[in-house]
């Protein structure tokens, strides 16, 4: 008997992240832990764009960057700074890097949290 095997990425990472964004409040629905974690959204705050991977997704606002991790289930949150504008955003997986005219932001759902660091501008 012959059977076929294929191989299997360990790094692979199945779709497990939803999002439903509403006027007032963004909700990451977590398909790997049953949760169901919302982000509400602040007096005139508005969402600007998002992106969703299969393990994390990215939000901005016009005051916030925000983040979800499916392992850890919750969202966080990075302030916008005076005059910033987010220039690209990508999430894949279980990572986001957002660009803004002043940082560049990266975001480790594996670990639950952000890292930045200013941009070199010419």
């Amino acid at each position: 008997m012959v059977a076929a095997v294929s191989a299997v990425n360990a790094d692979d990472v199945e779709k497990v992240l939803f999002l439903v964004v509403e006027d007032s409040e963004i909700v990451a629905s977590n398909a790997l832990t049953g949760r169901i974690d919302r982000l509400e959204l602040h007096a005139k705050e508005r969402v600007v764009e998002y992106e969703v991977a299969n393990a994390v997704a990215v939000v901005i606002t016009n005051q916030r960057y925000a983040a979800y991790s499916v392992p850890y289930g919750a969202w966080q949150s990075l302030r916008v700074q005076a005059q910033e504008k987010a220039v690209s955003v990508q999430a894949v997986d279980y990572s986001a890097t957002v660009v803004t005219t002043d940082r560049i932001l990266n975001f480790s759902g594996r670990r639950g949290s952000w890292t930045e660091a200013q941009r070199a501008l010419d």
